[in-house]
């Protein structure tokens, strides 16, 4: 088997809430919603550069307190950008972890947990302010 792609499914529980981590401070954008008819839960496709996430109100398309683990290039700026968003339910901290890798760690309003890992690289990463932050 060679697998092409993998795709997390969270669960989700309010979708304006879901717009407003997701969309707003996160900067996903829609790819696209399906309501089987008025009045049904959401299956949604959000997207960021090469990150997909299906995101679901229907019970049994996830569990709560999912973590989803990212390998990417870019983390330190792109904590930056949001910490720059004043978020007031997540200010995530810069952290050098066991791995070798600089990571943050974002909270979702359902319980899911995304983090964020690039390789740590001295002479890349080595003025780096890390810091822990438990908000």
């Amino acid at each position: 088997m060679n697998a092409k792609q993998v795709i997390p499914i969270l669960r989700i529980f309010d979708y304006q809430k879901t717009l407003e981590f997701y969309i707003g401070w996160m900067g996903f954008e829609i790819v696209w919603e399906h309501h089987f008819e008025e009045n049904i839960p959401i299956y949604m496709e959000v997207k960021k550069d090469n990150i997909i996430l299906h995101l679901s109100e229907h019970h049994g398309d996830g569990t709560p307190g999912t973590n989803v683990f990212i390998w990417g290039e870019g983390v330190p700026e792109y904590h930056k950008e949001l910490l720059g968003k004043n978020y007031k339910y997540n200010r995530p901290g810069l952290e050098k972890t066991f791995y070798n890798a600089i990571s943050f760690t974002v909270n979702d309003p359902f319980g899911n947990k995304i983090i964020f890992n690039e390789e740590f690289d001295e002479e890349k990463h080595g003025d780096l302010k890390l810091y822990s932050n438990d908000l």
